[in-house]
């Protein structure tokens, strides 16, 4: 399948979405601490974006070839789960760590992100397992520009996580998006610099790196969605969706309460 390349209109459309997106993230944050179910969480953000911001959430039924639908609206990936986390009973303890994923359709264009969470006071690594990641995702974002190679960014990425003595995912990457939830191209989080697609100015794909305390395997649970470290050590994620411009990149998933980019 080929690249869709969004034109202007396209990308302002993405903007809202993606905005949106984010906002959900800012909504949910107080909600985020010790007592409180996953459960709880997303029945809080259906109603956020269904009734507030009139979006749909993507992930609700959403089924790719060899899935089963997903009962859910958003991901929560809690400590030692890497992705796709399906809420449910999990009742959040203090020094938890948490990502929330979070995707909305608005206008027939997809906005996608995701955010960590601490859960009362973290422990040492916790903190700095969610600080390296979000350093990482944007030293991802920092390469892309027209006539970056997709490699460049997953070269930046895996530089920065095993420099801090972590390791990066393999199996699950960023994607384009735009009309569809998933589009071309595939974006690694590991690679080698100048290798890879070349960037064009119109490309919108997210850059969602996970970082492993410990080794890099995963598992999938029983329940065909959820991903967790083999392990067991503590995973984390940040995920953005990025247009390439004609002079660099822009971020589409900011919002007030976004994190701003580490120094």
């Amino acid at each position: 399948m080929p690249v869709v390349l969004k034109t202007a209109d396209e990308l302002e459309r993405m903007r809202i979405a993606g905005r949106l997106a984010s906002e959900v993230l800012d909504f949910i944050a107080p909600y985020v601490k010790p007592g409180v179910t996953t459960g709880k969480l997303n029945d809080l953000c259906h109603d956020y974006m269904v009734k507030e911001q009139k979006t749909v959430p993507a992930p609700l039924n959403y089924a790719p070839p060899g899935y089963k639908p997903f009962p859910k609206s958003i991901c929560t990936s809690v400590n030692h789960q890497v992705c796709h986390g399906v809420p449910g009973e999990r009742v959040l303890k203090s020094a938890d760590i948490i990502n929330i994923d979070v995707t909305v359709i608005k206008d027939g264009f997809h906005g996608d992100c995701s955010r960590m969470f601490h859960v009362g006071e973290p422990s040492i690594q916790a903190k700095r397992l969610v600080d390296v990641t979000l350093e990482c995702m944007w030293l991802g974002i920092q390469q892309v520009k027209p006539g970056a190679k997709l490699g460049d960014v997953g070269a930046a990425i895996q530089a920065h996580a095993e420099s801090a003595g972590f390791s990066v995912v393999r199996e699950f990457c960023g994607h384009g998006i735009g009309r569809k939830f998933h589009e071309e191209p595939q974006v690694l989080h590991y690679g080698k610099a100048g290798t890879g697609l070349t960037l064009q100015s119109g490309m919108t794909f997210t850059v969602e790196p996970m970082i492993n305390a410990g080794k890099a395997g995963i598992r999938e649970l029983a329940d065909g969605w959820t991903i967790v470290t083999k392990d067991h050590s503590l995973s984390a994620q940040w995920e953005h969706t990025i247009a390439v411009t004609d002079s660099g990149f822009e971020v589409l998933t900011l919002s007030e309460g976004a994190p701003k980019p580490p120094r």
